[in-house]
């Protein structure tokens, strides 16, 4: 299970309502940031999840409206020294901004009390832990190095209690190996694999976040059966030559990818200040309806159920 933070959900510029882009994905005592658009360091404190283990963050991309809001972040980590180290990933053209702004304004001059390291994020594995990764996948937008991030936990064969039972595998141990793969000797010399007490493979959860894009074509086979799906829908429809003529996408557009690739459920982000909130639900639920247009400080679960 992943637990999804949305703490900015406007476009291009903040609107009373909505602060800039970013979101806290969590997984068990793991938290990742993506993106992290000016005034982000507020949001975190208004939305009461704190800054505790929040020291990796992923950038989709290095426009102004997505990164700004790490020069704050990290002055404030000086100041507290409330981590041990950062870890900023994106693409190469993101970080040289990243790297300008940290150690050109904000550190200039001054010996952090912390390593900070800017990762460079190709196509693949960005991130491998024990029971989920997180991986990139190029985007097309407006410059090079735009990337979206896929979350994926190990998938799983479910233990079959019953079929334990009949088979008189004691609780304890023996259980434990066989769910880990190993064949086991029962104490009235039986041998028992763990093809006979493990259900068909089920996958893990996944969850797919795409920043900015201006075509979704190329995001279909990433974006295929996730369990969620975090993507912009800045413009509706009937503006859709000017969401070309800025690489972006509609709301319709996100709505048609969801529906296409088989997708549970799908969070629009980067909502245009010029419209309703009521019309962008309107364009996505007529072609989604498991579509939510987010609002700052909406949290939710991702399972795979």
């Amino acid at each position: 299970m992943f637990e999804l933070i949305f703490l900015g959900t406007s476009a291009s510029a903040p609107s009373i309502q909505r602060g800039l882009p970013a979101q806290v994905v969590k997984h068990n005592e793991h938290r990742f940031l993506v993106d992290c658009g000016e005034g982000t360091q507020r949001q975190i404190l208004q939305s009461g999840i704190g800054f505790k283990k929040l020291n990796r963050l992923l950038i989709t991309h290095g426009h102004l409206d997505h990164i700004l809001g790490i020069g704050g972040l990290v002055s404030t980590f000086l100041r507290w020294e409330a981590i041990e180290s950062m870890e900023i990933y994106g693409g190469e053209a993101a970080l040289e901004r990243i790297e300008d702004l940290l150690f050109k304004v904000v550190i200039r001059g001054v010996y952090p009390p912390f390593p900070i390291e800017l990762k460079s994020v190709r196509k693949g594995a960005v991130v491998e832990e024990q029971n989920f990764s997180i991986s990139a996948f190029p985007v097309k937008h407006r410059g090079q190095g735009c990337f979206g991030y896929c979350f994926e936990e190990q998938g799983k064969r479910p233990f079959l209690a019953d079929k334990a039972d009949a088979l008189g595998i004691p609780p304890g141990p023996l259980r434990r190996d066989l769910v880990q793969g190993k064949a086991v000797t029962l104490p009235n010399g039986k041998r028992v694999s763990p093809d006979d007490i493990l259900g068909e493979h089920q996958p893990g959860t996944k969850l797919v976040i795409v920043g900015d894009t201006g075509e979704t074509k190329s995001l279909e086979k990433v974006c295929q059966n996730a369990d969620a799906l975090v993507i912009e829908g800045t413009y509706l429809y009937e503006e859709v030559e000017l969401a070309r003529e800025y690489a972006h996408l509609t709301v319709r557009e996100a709505a048609e990818l969801a529906l296409k690739c088989g997708v549970k459920q799908l969070f629009i982000t980067h909502v245009s200040r010029r419209y309703r909130d009521k019309d962008v639900e309107k364009e996505a639920l007529s072609i989604f309806p498991n579509s939510v247009v987010v609002k700052d400080f909406d949290q939710f679960q991702i399972k795979n159920d």
